[in-house]
């Protein structure tokens, strides 16, 4: 483990700051427009969004995972030395993120965020990546700040739902749409789609082709 000097500007932030973290882990973005890219993530845990087809639903019950403190976490990704940081969940947005990216960006890492908008931003981010679910849809102010819009599509209201929300982004959004793991429906719905609206792109979870994390 990398360790900080007292002088180091990731010292100054408060040790004793937690967050109750599912994992960590280093690997490759599997998803969206940096898929492929070396990445630490951190997954924290709490989620109230409760897609049925949610692949993390371990994540969900907040108190269920141990707090770690920010340095700790800081310290692990500064070790991994890894292109990015993403902090993603559960629904990250649940707890204020200001010191975690703070540090993180202190020490020079670039930080980014997989959230599905639905609670207030907190923190610093180098790229944003939205995935509104009609479930719990996002606060008006975090589509000014996203760098990619990420729709999940299951069936045909799923289309709709991004359509309604690449209304609410910049054109220079990255807008892709990414078929729910096990619906074959949503694939060829995605499919058929993109072929006929140039805007779209197809997402697809490399990392479960792969069989990595």
């Amino acid at each position: 483990m990398v360790l900080l000097s007292a002088q180091s500007p990731v010292a100054k932030i408060d040790s004793k700051t937690a967050l109750p973290v599912v994992e960590t882990f280093h690997s490759v973005q599997g998803e969206g427009f940096w898929t492929g890219v070396s990445a630490f993530f951190i997954r924290l845990a709490g989620c109230d969004v409760g897609c049925s087809w949610c692949d993390t639903k371990h994540s969900w019950p907040m108190q269920s995972h141990p707090k770690r403190e920010i340095l700790a976490l800081v310290a692990e990704a500064i070790a991994a030395n890894p292109f990015m940081v993403v902090i993603t969940g559960g629904e990250p947005l649940m707890h204020d993120l200001t010191r975690l990216t703070q540090a993180l960006k202190a020490s020079g890492l670039r930080v980014h965020l997989e959230t599905s908008g639905s609670h207030p931003l907190s923190g610093e981010f180098d790229w944003i990546s939205l995935s509104p679910k009609q479930f719990k849809p996002p606060l008006a102010e975090i589509y000014p700040l996203a760098s990619e819009l990420k729709v999940v599509i299951d069936g045909e209201s799923d289309l709709a739902w991004a359509k309604k929300n690449a209304e609410k982004v910049s054109a220079q959004v990255v807008k892709l749409l990414q078929p729910q793991w096990e619906s074959p429906v949503g694939q060829q719905l995605v499919m058929d789609y993109v072929l006929t609206h140039s805007e779209w792109r197809v997402g697809l979870q490399t990392h479960k082709f792969l069989g990595v994390r």
